[in-house]
């Protein structure tokens, strides 16, 4: 009997023995085979974090951010040490101790295991956690934690722990798009990383167990239990104290999604940017971490958006109210803070519920709850007729007063060039970038109106005319063949001033004297001319007289870029919105792409091997456009401008028929300033250029131009002064009182003396004419 349990024992042992040899070369082969099959860790040295697109100013300040993750990365000495301790308290409290895998935490969940049959506890490490992220999927297997493990050592071996910890501060997923804390920072609270509250930063650091689960945004509760489940830890852990604990609890968990830390709101130019990005560098522009740099100066930025921002208000108070947005029915004001939450804010107006109104005072409530009131001054304009629960719009204005406001129906554009380089350094497309994307400054071809009037008159000195030439202001009949219908243009004014010196008539925008100009040095040549400023095809040049009233269709940015020509002296720039692109190269950014402008010669840099902008008009001409042109601001259409009190401003206001369209475009040698304002769907504006664009533009300039001095164009060799008479444009007699000066060029001097007797000329006769041009 002993003998046979003896064999039986020793039977048995074998076998079991060599069940385990056998398990354990199973386990072994399968050991190895994963191991060897694993990525390798130091892959993570050189692994993109996937940062989005980001779009800078030209001193730095961010204006746009595009990428589906939103990434900011950081350095762990940039982490507060209070995040430090809130993580590891929460997530791995021993991580500086193990070596990649914590195994009381492993056999906590094993144990876990056995009793609930279920996999609840995954005791990741910090390291499991990067190994996850970065070379796994996220579905709990037992084949995925094995390689979870294996991996954690691997990585643990390879790099330091704080190594490992900026890889999981930078990495880890907190919802909402925010990858790492930063950027979690950011997206959550608005903020940066050390000016987190610690109730705050308990927050974000409870969320990679699961981001939308705990998420403060969609689910406050929940997030309310982990955050006070992290703050616990760090009381037992002792890295804050019992008050600041209690402090910590009592806050409030709810916040709202924080768009990027924009500096400076330029979303057109950064749309503009964008776009050349994407185009030259493909959909990984998106998440490689490029920067771009553009032109675009974040003073001149912040002045061109409030400019047009007050300017299109201001237009839109001149046309009357509108009446109320909505109406709320009840009278709860936690209801109407949910419905005012729902409602875009635009263009900086809020929405607001009015809750009393009178005529002296308007009080509201604002979707954040706050009480605000408007005084009588505030609301005026509008003669309101407002009830308890209408919906309206409301503002700070310059004074920090709140105004009354609606949302505009009109829209405008403004852009502003550097004229010696072409350089962007300022352009909003239109009121709100939030409603319409579409860019005005680059996109919207109106009809230009009397601002192109300049243009004609550089083609005239051209041809050998001078600002002395007199041509009539007369009425003038033209019958257009093609449609045999009479066009009888006239001034705006509805009068007709006779015999017109140029300069008096650019100066004073006289319609008839520039139709007469174009029939006099021709189309054909015009046509030609206006190339020299970036005018080409029959929709930006009609070849017809109408081309002399401004009927051809032309973006702001291209008016800019032409009223550049004068500004510089007589030299064609091309506009330009990107100075450099960078992308980053261990941890620093490399230069990809550095901008080579084409400037004029008086400012390039010797080491920049592009051409110099090529001259397209004389010296003398862009002069002497620009001195009737500063002319226009002190005694002509745009003399509102003298209020800047400068001597190196010149521009030109331009209307369109029926005013439609609305312009002004003004510079001196450093800046030009092109503002248009008009509806969308064309229609009447009922204002004229010098009421709706020019004071946008006073604004713009008086702000931008601040503390510089005076900066005109120097008057170049070849322009003589040469007293005339002022009827004929001929020499003065000796003796004539009413003489003035006048510019021109050496050769194009008048000789001969003025008659004793000016001639006597009729104005009272139309002039049926015939063009074999199409006029329209």
């Amino acid at each position: 009997m002993f003998k046979f349990l003896n064999k039986f024992i020793k039977n048995s042992s074998l076998s079991l023995m060599s069940l385990v040899f056998t398990g354990l070369i199973i386990f072994g082969g399968f050991y190895f085979y994963v191991l060897i099959t694993l990525p390798d860790v130091r892959q993570l040295k050189d692994m993109s974090m996937q940062i989005p697109l980001r779009i800078y100013s030209s001193d730095g300040k961010l204006i746009g951010e595009f990428g589906e993750k939103k990434r900011i990365p950081i350095t762990l000495d940039q982490v507060p040490k209070t995040m430090l301790h809130a993580i590891l308290d929460t997530e791995d409290q021993r991580f500086y101790e193990h070596r990649g895998v914590d195994f009381l935490s492993l056999l906590r969940a094993i144990i876990s295991f056995i009793e609930t049959g279920k996999k609840s506890q995954g005791a990741s490490t910090i390291t499991m956690q990067v190994a996850r992220d970065f070379f796994l999927y996220r579905q709990k297997t037992f084949v995925r934690k094995l390689n979870e493990i294996l991996l954690a050592f691997k990585i643990d071996n390879t790099f330091s722990k704080n190594e490992v910890l900026e890889l999981y501060l930078n990495k880890i997923y907190f919802g909402n798009r925010a990858y790492g804390v930063a950027s979690a920072a950011q997206i959550y609270y608005g903020k940066s990383l050390g000016e987190l509250t610690l109730a705050q930063t308990a927050m974000i650091a409870g969320l990679p167990q699961a981001p939308s689960r705990n998420n403060p945004i969609a689910n406050p509760q929940a997030a309310r239990e982990r955050r006070n489940h992290v703050l616990q830890r760090m009381l037992e852990s002792n890295h804050i104290t019992l008050a600041q604990y209690n402090t910590a609890i009592s806050a409030p968990s709810a916040t709202n999604y924080h768009e990027s830390l924009v500096e400076v709101p330029a979303p057109y130019a950064a749309e503009m940017a964008r776009n050349a990005a994407v185009s030259h560098y493909g959909d990984l522009a998106y998440d490689s971490g490029i920067k771009v740099y553009t032109t675009i100066d974040s003073r001149l930025q912040s002045i061109a958006n409030q400019a047009l921002h007050d300017g299109i208000l201001a237009y839109d108070q001149r046309h009357g109210y509108r009446g109320p947005e909505g109406h709320l029915a009840q009278t709860n004001h936690t209801y109407w803070r949910r419905k005012l939450q729902s409602i875009t804010i635009i263009g900086n107006l809020q929405p607001a519920a009015v809750i009393n109104a009178n005529s002296k005072n308007i009080s509201a409530l604002l979707a954040d709850g706050n009480t605000i009131n408007i005084g009588a001054i505030n609301f005026n304009w509008a003669q309101p007729k407002l009830t308890s629960g209408d919906i309206i719009r409301v503002y700070k204005n310059t004074s920090n007063q709140w105004r009354l406001a609606q949302l505009p129906k009109i829209e405008g554009a403004i852009v502003t060039l550097d004229p010696k380089t072409g350089a962007i350094l300022a352009l909003s497309g239109g009121f709100s970038y939030a409603t319409s994307n579409y860019n005005r400054a680059i996109q919207a071809e109106r009809q230009t109106g009397s601002a192109f009037k300049p243009f004609i008159y550089s083609a005239a000195l051209e041809k050998g005319l001078t600002l002395a030439t007199v041509i009539n202001d007369a009425p003038i009949v033209l019958l257009d063949p093609a449609t045999k219908s009479l066009w009888r243009p006239q001034n705006d004014s509805q009068t007709f001033y006779g015999p017109t010196r140029l300069r008096t008539a650019i100066t004073q925008s006289r319609n008839l004297v520039s139709i007469r100009l174009l029939q006099t040095i021709g189309i054909p040549f015009v046509v030609d001319y206006l190339k020299n400023f970036g005018f080409e095809g029959t929709t930006e040049v009609p070849p017809a007289l109408s081309l002399a009233l401004g009927t051809g269709s032309i973006t702001p940015l291209k008016m800019a870029v032409a009223y550049a020509v004068f500004a510089n002296g007589g030299y064609k720039i091309t506009p330009f919105v990107i100075n450099s692109i960078t992308e980053p190269d261990n941890k620093k950014d490399k230069t990809i792409f550095k901008a080579e402008p084409i400037t004029i010669p008086e400012i390039k840099d010797p080491k920049n091997k592009t051409p110099t902008a090529p001259r397209v008009i004389s010296a003398q001409n862009a002069y002497l456009i620009t001195d009737a042109l500063k002319d226009a601001i002190e005694s002509g259409t745009a003399r509102k401008a003298r209020i800047l009190n400068r001597e190196d401003l010149a521009g030109k206001t331009g209307t369109t028929n029926d005013q439609i369209d609305a312009w002004f475009s003004g510079f001196n040698s450093d800046l030009i300033t092109t503002v248009w304002i008009g509806f969308d769907q064309p229609h009447t504006t009922g204002e004229h250029g010098s009421t709706a664009a020019l004071p946008i533009w006073i604004q713009f300039m008086k702000n931008a131009l601040e503390n510089s001095p005076n900066h005109g164009m120097k008057r170049p060799d070849g322009i003589t002064t040469v007293r005339i008479d002022p009827t004929t444009g001929f020499l003065a007699n000796p003796e004539q009182e009413n003489a003035i000066f006048e510019m021109f060029t050496e050769s194009t001097a008048p000789k001969t003396q003025a008659p004793l007797q000016p001639p006597v000329v009729d104005n009272s006769m139309d002039q049926v004419e015939q063009t074999p041009d199409s006029l329209f």
